[in-house]
C-alpha cells in the first residue's frame, strides 16, 4: 500500500478542507509568478550563476553574491513552499470519499508542471537569461496556474457530466474570451522580452522586436479582451444568467479595469519596476478570473453513489444494489 493510499484510508477531508487545499495551490502559483517577476525586476536573474546549486561550490547563496544572490535563492526556496501546497492538494484530492480519480489526476498534473518549471528555471540560468527561454518559463508558470485553477474549481463540483447553465452562444463567447486572454498573456512576453528589464545587471540580449510596436500589439489584444468582457457582462443580463455567473463577469471587469490602468501608466512613465510587478500580479489574477467565468457557465452534478455491499450469514440480510 502506498503512503497516499494509507493516508486516504485513515483520513477523509471535508469539502471545505479540500477547497482550501486546492485554493492554496492557486495562491502559491500566483505568488511564484510575482516573485519570479521580482527576481527579474531587481536584476537578480543571475544572482545564482548556476543550477541546481547557487554557485559551483555552494548549494546556498553566499555573501559574495550579495542581495541579488539572496533574492534569486529566495525564489528558489519558494518553490519548496509551492511544492508543499501542491502536495497538500494531491493528498486532499486522493483522500476524498468516494474516490475522485479525475480530480486526483488534475492535482498530480500540478506536480509535473512544477517539475517542468524547475527544469526550465535551471535552463534559463544556464542560457544566461535568454529572453526566449524566459518567455517559455513564464508561460509554463501560467500553465501551472491554469491546472491549479481547474483543480480548485473541480474540487467544488461533482463528477457528473457537465450541464450548461447558459445558452450555447454565450458559452462560445466565454471560450473566445479565454482564447483572447491567452494570446494577450503570450503577447505580453514579447513586451517583456524586448523591453528594458532584462533580469540582470549585465548586458542581456533582448528579443529582436521594436518595443513600441510590440507594446501596441499587446494593447490591441488587451482592448479585444475588454470588448469581449463588456459584451459578456451585458449578454449575461439579457439571457438572465444565474447571479453567480454575472458576479464572475463583474469581477473580471474590475480586474481588467485595474490591469489596463496599470498597463498604460507604466507605459507612459518609463516602465518603472514597481508597476511592472503590479502588472504581472494583475495578469495572473486576470487569467484566474477568465477561467472562473468560463467554467461557471457549466456545472457538474454529484453522481449517485451506490451503497456498499452488505454481507451477512443470513441470506435475507444480504443485498446488492
Amino acid at each position: 500500500m502506498t503512503p497516499l493510499a494509507l493516508i486516504a484510508r485513515r483520513w477523509t477531508p471535508s469539502p471545505r478542507t479540500l477547497r482550501r487545499a486546492t485554493l492554496a495551490a492557486v495562491a502559491m502559483s500566483v505568488l511564484i509568478i510575482v516573485t519570479g517577476g521580482a527576481v527579474r525586476l531587481t536584476g537578480s536573474g543571475l544572482g545564482c550563476d548556476t543550477w541546481p546549486k547557487c554557485t559551483d561550490d555552494s548549494l546556498f547563496a553566499t555573501p559574495e553574491e550579495g542581495i541579488h544572490g539572496a533574492i534569486e535563492f529566495g525564489n528558489r526556496l519558494l518553490t519548496y513552499v509551492l511544492s508543499a501546497a501542491v502536495g497538500w492538494a494531491i493528498v486532499a484530492s486522493r483522500s476524498v470519499k468516494p474516490r475522485r480519480r479525475r480530480l486526483s489526476r488534475l492535482a498530480w498534473a500540478q506536480f509535473w508542471v512544477v517539475v517542468l518549471n524547475a527544469v526550465l528555471g535551471g535552463i534559463t540560468v544556464w542560457m544566461e537569461l535568454n529572453p526566449w527561454i524566459v518567455a517559455v518559463h513564464f508561460i509554463a508558470a501560467n500553465l501551472l496556474l491554469t491546472v491549479a485553477t481547474l483543480t480548485w474549481i473541480r474540487a467544488g463540483e461533482g463528477d457528473g457530466a457537465p450541464r450548461p447553465r447558459v445558452p450555447g452562444p454565450v458559452r462560445k463567447l466565454g471560450w473566445a474570451l479565454v482564447a483572447a486572454s491567452a494570446v494577450l498573456i503570450v503577447a505580453g512576453t514579447g513586451v517583456t522580452g524586448s523591453g528594458e528589464h532584462a533580469g540582470d545587471s549585465s548586458d542581456v540580449p533582448r528579443m529582436p522586436f521594436d518595443y513600441e510596436r510590440v507594446a501596441q500589439v499587446h494593447a490591441a489584444f488587451a482592448w479585444l479582451v475588454c470588448v469581449l468582457a463588456i459584451a459578456m457582462f451585458f449578454v449575461l443580463r439579457v439571457v438572465d444568467a444565474p447571479d453567480d455567473i454575472r458576479a464572475r463577469a463583474r469581477d473580471l471587469l474590475l480586474v481588467l479595469l485595474a490591469q489596463g490602468g496599470i498597463g498604460y501608466v507604466q507605459y507612459f512613465t518609463g516602465v518603472p519596476e514597481i508597476l511592472v510587478g503590479a502588472h504581472m500580479l494583475g495578469s495572473a489574477l486576470l487569467w484566474v478570473a477568465v477561467l472562473r467565468l468560463a467554467l461557471t457557465m457549466r456545472e457538474r452534478p454529484k453522481t449517485a453513489v451506490p451503497p456498499p455491499l452488505v454481507r451477512s450469514d443470513n441470506p435475507e440480510l444480504s443485498a446488492t444494489v
